[in-house]
C-alpha cells in the first residue's frame, strides 16, 4: 500500500500546478519548485514532459502506486480502442475515485480512508477496497451510521466541485448511481491532463 507520509501538496509545488483545484494548495502563492533551486526554470526534455505528466495523472488520484498504475497502463492497452480513454475510464471506475467525485469526501485522500474504514457500500455490500473498480450501473451509498460525519456533511455542502454528469447522486438517500464509463472530456480535472503523454511514456 502506498502512502504519503510527507505532505500531500509537495506534489503540487514539484509538478508547479493545483492538482485538486483546492484553496489551500500552495501553488497558489509560490508557483515555483520547492527547495534552493526550485525558481530555475529550463525547457523539459520529451522524456521529462512525458514523465511529469505521468506524475501528475497517478498523484491526482491520491494514493496510487508505481505497480498499480503501471497495471492500470497494461490493462488500458490489452482493451479495445483509444488506450489513453481507457486508462482515464480505468482511473475513474475506481472506488475511491468515485466517491470522491460524489463529494460525500473532501479529498482522495480522504476517500481512500473513507472507504477503508468502512464506510462505503456498493450495490448493498460493504466495500473496504479502495481500488475497487466500480462498473456501470453500480449503486454507491454512504452506509447509514455514517450519513452525519461532519467531514460528509461539509463535503456534500461545499461548492467547490461539481457533480459531472456521469454520475446520478441522491443527497437525501447519500446514494448515487455510476451512469457510464466516462471519457477524458467528462472528468472534470482541475488541471490539463494529457493521457496521451503517459501512454508514450510507458510504450517506449
Amino acid at each position: 500500500m502506498s502512502k504519503r507520509i510527507q505532505s500531500k501538496y509537495k506534489i503540487n509545488r514539484r509538478l508547479g500546478v493545483n492538482l485538486w483545484g483546492r484553496p489551500k494548495s500552495p501553488v497558489n502563492v509560490r508557483e515555483y519548485g520547492p527547495g534552493q533551486h526550485g525558481q530555475r526554470r529550463k525547457k523539459p526534455s520529451d522524456f521529462g514532459t512525458q514523465l511529469a505528466a505521468k506524475q501528475k495523472l497517478k498523484g491526482y488520484y491520491g494514493n496510487i502506486n508505481e505497480k498499480q498504475f503501471r497495471r492500470y497502463y497494461d490493462e488500458a492497452v490489452r482493451r479495445k480502442g483509444d488506450t489513453s480513454e481507457n486508462l482515464i475510464g480505468l482511473l475513474e471506475q475506481r472506488l475511491d475515485a468515485v466517491v470522491y467525485r460524489m463529494r460525500f469526501v473532501p479529498t482522495v485522500f480522504a476517500s481512500r480512508q473513507f472507504i477503508s474504514h468502512g464506510h462505503i457500500r456498493v450495490n448493498g455490500r460493504r466495500v473496504n477496497i479502495p481500488s475497487y473498480q466500480v462498473r456501470e450501473g453500480d449503486v454507491i451509498e454512504v452506509k447509514s451510521g455514517s450519513h452525519d460525519i461532519p467531514m460528509v456533511l461539509e463535503a456534500v455542502e461545499s461548492p467547490e466541485r461539481d457533480l459531472p454528469d456521469y454520475l446520478d447522486v441522491d443527497y437525501k438517500k447519500m446514494r448515487g448511481t455510476f451512469v457510464r464509463t466516462p471519457l477524458l472530456a467528462d472528468v472534470p480535472y482541475p488541471v490539463h491532463m494529457e493521457p496521451n503523454l503517459v501512454i508514450e511514456f510507458y510504450s517506449r
